[in-house]
């Protein structure tokens, strides 16, 4: 298992967690990669965001807390689902304030924030989730195919400053 803010920061490199991970999992991530096998906390991926030509990652085996991806400027993180009973998360506030990066979610989401809309996935998609669920499949010894023949959603900020209005520019 993994405690609270495991990736805090995090610039490259990988962790691997074994169980699950506590809240703000990849707080401020600017690069690497981060799979867990089971269930993560609240606001994992908060403040996510790319740099240059680094992509912070994080893959998630089972489902997350409330405000996943809040406040996202970019990166990936994809929720796998595979434990759930229903195929529905139940997760709060998915990608609120989310102005950058992508969220792939296996199954469906029941509450997104009102920054995001949710698309198909295309083509380069598959290739990012398909690369991803390979290698987090090659660490816990899940089925690939079978996880990615499955229903994904895609998730999008609407906007690149969510909250404009609320400034004088």
């Amino acid at each position: 298992n993994a405690q609270d803010a495991c990736g805090n920061t995090m610039d490259h490199g990988k962790i691997v967690v074994h169980g699950r991970a506590g809240d703000l999992l990849g707080h401020s991530m600017r690069g690497g990669k981060i799979f867990v096998r089971d269930d993560a906390g609240y606001r994992v991926g908060i403040h996510m965001k790319e740099y240059l030509d680094k992509r912070p990652s994080i893959v998630i085996g089972g489902t997350a807390q409330d405000f996943l991806g809040e406040y996202m400027a970019g990166g990936v993180l994809v929720v796998l689902g595979l434990n759930m009973r229903e195929k529905i998360h139940n997760a709060r506030f998915v990608g609120t304030g989310m102005h950058g990066g992508t969220m792939y979610i296996r199954g469906e989401v029941g509450h997104l924030g009102e920054e995001v809309s949710v698309m198909n996935l295309n083509e380069e998609d598959y290739k990012v989730l398909g690369s991803l669920v390979d290698e987090f499949c090659s660490y816990y010894g899940f089925d690939a195919e079978k996880i990615l023949n499955s229903k994904f959603n895609k998730l999008i900020p609407i906007s690149s400053r969510p909250y404009g209005n609320l400034y004088a520019y």
